[in-house]
C-alpha cells in the first residue's frame, strides 16, 4: 500500500513545515511503520519537508524495505541514527525536528554531535496525534484483530472450569487467538481470579479457578500491526450478591461512558460520564485508573480517557472504555470494548456479550 503511505507522509510534512523546520528525524517505531509501511526492529525515517523521505534500515530488513517502500530513498546501515545525522549535514539541512519523547540523552547528546551545525528542535507528538485518527485500511485490520479476540474468547469459554489455573486460561486464549490467525497476542494476558480480580494488571499465576470466583480476562489478538483490546469478567458457578451488584455497577458505568463517547466530546467528560456512576455508588476508591486509551500500531497511544486528561475525540478515532470496580481482598470487575468515535455505524468492534455469563 505505498501510496497510503505516501499520503500519510505528505501530511506529516505539513507538520515538519509549520515547525519551521527543513525535516523531521522519526524514530519511533510505530510511527516509522505508519509512515512507510516497514516494521522492523531497526529503521528510521528523515522526513524532508519537501521531496521523498530517506529510510534508514540494516540488512535484515533491506529487501524488506525494498519491497514495502519503493518510492523512499533506502540507506542500508547497521547504525542508522549515526548515518542519518551524517545525511542530515551532507544534504545541508538547517533545521531538523527529532522526537523528543522517545530519543534517550544520550542519543540525542550523539545526534547533535555527528549533525554538524545542524540545529536539532522537539517534534512533539505530532505523528502519534496523526495516528489518532484511523483510515479505512486500519479501522478494517484493527476490526479483523478485534473479531479474532471475540472468537477466540467464545471458544475458551467452554473450557473455564474449576482447578484451570489462571495461567492455563490465560495460555489457551493465546493459543486460540493464534489459531484463528492472529500474529500473536497483542500483550501479555491477564486472567485474574477471586481476589487476584482486584488487581487491575495480575500476571497469571498457578491459582486455580474456584467456583464462587469472578475470573477477569483482559486480552487482544494483534493483526497486521493492529491491536485489539478487550476484557471480559465471568462468573465461575452462581454469583454472590455483592458480585452481580458491581458487575452491574460496572456495566451500567460502562455503557454510559460509551454514549458518551461522540466526535467533539471532551475526554475528561467522557471519563466522568462512567466514573461519577461509581462514584455516587459509593465505590470511587475502588475505581483509580483512566476509562480509556486509544489503540492501532500501539496497544496504548493517544487519546487518553481519563481524569485530568484534555482534548476532544475526534471521528474515526478507535478507543477503549473500561471502568472497573476492584475490591482487595474480594475481587473485581472490568469490562472493556473498542468503539470507533462516530464512524457511521462501525461503532463498537469487540461484540462478545456484555451480560455477566455464569460458567
Amino acid at each position: 500500500m505505498p501510496e497510503i503511505h505516501a499520503a500519510r507522509r505528505r501530511r506529516a510534512q505539513q507538520l515538519v513545515r509549520e515547525s519551521e523546520a527543513d525535516a523531521a528525524l522519526i524514530t519511533a517505531r510505530p510511527n516509522v511503520r505508519y509512515l512507510t509501511g516497514l516494521a522492523s526492529s531497526n529503521a528510521a525515517l528523515l522526513l524532508t519537508a519537501e521531496g521523498a523521505g530517506v529510510l534508514a534500515t540494516d540488512s535484515r530488513y533491506a529487501l524488506a524495505a525494498q519491497r514495502d517502500c519503493p518510492d523512499l530513498e533506502l540507506l542500508t546501515e547497521r547504525f542508522i541514527e549515526p548515518r542519518l545525522a551524517t545525511e542530515m549535514a551532507s544534504r545541508g539541512l538547517g533545521t531538523v525536528a527529532f522526537e523528543a519523547h522517545e530519543m534517550t540523552v544520550e542519543r540525542h547528546a550523539d545526534l547533535v554531535a555527528r549533525a554538524g551545525g545542524v540545529k536539532v528542535i522537539p517534534f512533539g507528538r505530532k505523528i502519534e496525534e496523526l495516528r489518532a485518527v484511523k483510515d479505512p485500511s486500519e479501522i478494517e485490520l484493527l476490526g479483523t484483530a478485534c473479531r479474532i479476540s471475540c472468537q477466540a474468547i467464545a471458544d475458551v469459554f467452554p473450557l473455564i472450569r474449576p482447578g484451570m489455573t489462571e495461567r492455563g486460561l490465560a495460555a489457551a486464549l493465546d493459543a486460540r487467538m493464534v489459531g484463528l490467525g492472529a500474529e500473536r497476542p497483542a500483550f501479555d494476558t491477564i486472567v485474574a481470579s477471586g481476589p487476584n480480580g482486584a488487581i487491575p494488571h495480575h500476571a497469571p499465576t498457578d491459582r486455580p479457578l474456584r467456583r464462587g470466583d469472578l475470573i477477569t480476562m483482559d486480552f487482544g489478538a494483534l493483526y497486521g500491526g493492529y491491536h485489539a483490546d478487550m476484557t471480559r469478567t465471568v462468573a465461575l458457578g452462581e454469583p454472590a450478591g455483592w458480585q452481580r451488584e458491581i458487575y452491574e455497577l460496572v456495566a451500567a458505568a460502562q455503557r454510559s461512558g460509551l454514549d458518551a463517547a461522540r466526535p467533539g466530546a471532551d475526554v475528561g467528560d467522557v471519563d466522568a460520564a462512567a466514573r461519577d456512576l461509581i462514584r455516587d455508588a459509593g465505590h470511587g476508591d475502588h475505581f483509580q485508573h483512566g476509562l480509556g486509551h486509544g489503540v492501532g500500531l500501539e496497544v496504548h497511544e493517544a487519546p487518553t480517557i481519563g481524569y485530568g486528561r484534555t482534548g476532544k475525540l475526534a471521528s474515526r478515532v478507535p478507543v477503549t472504555v473500561e471502568p472497573g470496580v476492584y475490591l482487595p481482598g474480594r475481587g473485581g470487575v472490568r469490562i472493556e470494548d473498542i468503539l470507533v468515535v462516530g464512524a457511521d455505524g462501525t461503532g463498537l468492534l469487540t461484540t462478545t456479550t456484555r451480560e455477566l455469563l455464569v460458567l
